[in-house]
This record gives C-alpha cells, structure tokens and sequence, in this order.
C-alpha cells in the first residue's frame, strides 16, 4: 500500500507554478528525503499533502488511503505528524509548551479542550527526553526559536503518527540539537513498524543513512528520484544548488558538499 500517491499534480500561485507536473509514490513504512534549495517547492508540497494547498483540476492525491475530494481531510491530519517552524507563526501569545505539545493529539496548535490526565505523562516524557520539561509552562513564543524547536518536536511525536513530515527541523538548532533531533529521527526509523518519514532538508549532511530513497526538486520539478546512493551526486548536487560542489563522506555514511 502507498502511504502517499500522487499523479499529475501541477500547484500554481497566481501565474507562479510553485509545482508542475508532479508524481510521486511512497510505499507504507518507507524513509524518504527530500532535498531542494529555497524556492524549490518543498513547502508547497507538504502543504498539499495536508490538504492546504489544492492543485490544478485533473491531479489525483491519495495519502494514507485518504483520496482528496472524497475522505475527511481533519481527521486524515490526525494520523499525520507535520514538524516544521512554519508552524511557529500559528501559535496564540497565551499558549504555554504543554500546550503546544498536547495539541498534536488533535492536529490543532493550541489547545480547544482540557487535556486528559495520559496525554500530559505523554508530553512530560517527550519533554524529558529533548530536555525541555522545565519549558513546560512557559509561553511559546517567549521561547528561544532552538527550544520552540524542540517543543514542536514533541508535538509531532506524542500524537504516534502513521506519517511523519519533518520540514526544516533542524533549520534553528545548534549543533548538539540537530545531532540529538537525527539520533532520534534515526531511532525511529529503525523501530519495527515505524512511521513512514518524509524529512525535508537544503542542507546535504542532514541526509542520515535511514533514507534509503529520496528525491531533489528544482523549480517545482523532479530533478531525480530514486535510492539514495544513486541520486546523492556531485553532478545531481551542483545542478540542484547551481554551483560546483565536491561530496565528502564521513564514518556514519553522511555526505558533506563543499564548493569548489
């Protein structure tokens, strides 16, 4: 089964096309990346997987066995995990990081009822575990945007996802949180019966070995899609960023790309 399945999907803004022509298949329980600099289309992807963004007549988008036009589209986003710091500009200057945290349960950002006894344990135990529970009742956005970060980390988790989008998450985090956040993504991925994972990046060396496939987009358009080894080169690399750039590999099966 596909956890996400798209055909003939073109997005346009105004006379912008943001995405043309798009396809793509995830297959349940698989590990994807995808790459692409800023403007590629990357968020405009997401959100029509969400059902925020609508594409042109004539596309077909099935996510989670959930065909758009036909299923109910709120509790589709109950199943679904979307981490990103977009969510950031959603938040009310009341809510406190509990929450936040808690409002994954109902894919909301703030809380609309009372929280139940078992979902706050859930929260304080993510929140332990990302070493933010002193946070817990603090308010959002007095936050530094590292442990907002964090606090929307624990929100994607506690609602225990069937697909987990990670948009961006590491773009506000210092170097001992973003290797933390892709600890965790990575034992996530490796759990039996773990999430299918969507991880979007810009930034090469966020790509961990647990993506097996991936695809670069440019321009709204599939640069390369395939397995990671395959599509992960110097050549795909330049043309996606515009400039020559040299791969490095490190111990744990990371590249690094500098230019040349």
């Amino acid at each position: 089964m596909n956890a996400i399945d798209i055909k003939n999907a073109t997005v346009r803004y105004g006379t912008y096309h943001a995405l043309k022509n798009f396809n793509w298949q995830v297959k349940t329980g698989e590990h994807w990346f995808i790459l692409g600099s800023n403007g590629a289309g990357k968020t405009t992807l997401v959100k029509m997987l969400m059902g925020m963004k609508w594409p042109l007549f004539g596309a077909e988008i099935n996510v989670l066995g959930c065909r758009f036009g036909h299923a109910n589209l709120v509790e589709m986003r109950k199943r679904i995990a979307w981490m990103s710091p977009f969510l950031l500009k959603w938040t009310s200057p009341e809510t406190s990081s509990m929450e936040v945290i808690i409002s994954g349960v109902d894919a909301t950002m703030g809380m609309l009822r009372d929280p139940e006894p078992e979902e706050i344990s859930r929260a304080e135990k993510l929140m332990s575990e990302f070493n933010c529970l002193k946070l817990a009742t603090h308010k959002f956005e007095t936050l530094s945007s590292g442990e907002q970060l964090k606090v929307l980390i624990c929100r994607a988790l506690i609602s225990s996802p069937e697909l987990l989008i990670f948009d961006e998450a590491c773009v506000h985090l210092d170097m001992k949180s973003r290797e933390h956040l892709l600890d965790c993504i990575n034992e996530m991925a490796r759990r039996e019966n773990s999430p299918t994972i969507v991880f979007i990046t810009q930034r090469i060396e966020d790509i961990t070995e647990v993506f097996t496939k991936g695809m670069i987009i440019k321009n709204g358009e599939i640069l390369d899609v395939g397995l990671r080894e395959d599509i992960l080169t110097e050549g795909n690399l330049s043309r996606t960023f515009d400039m020559p750039l040299k791969l490095h590999k490190v111990l744990d099966n990371r590249l690094w790309a500098t230019p040349y």
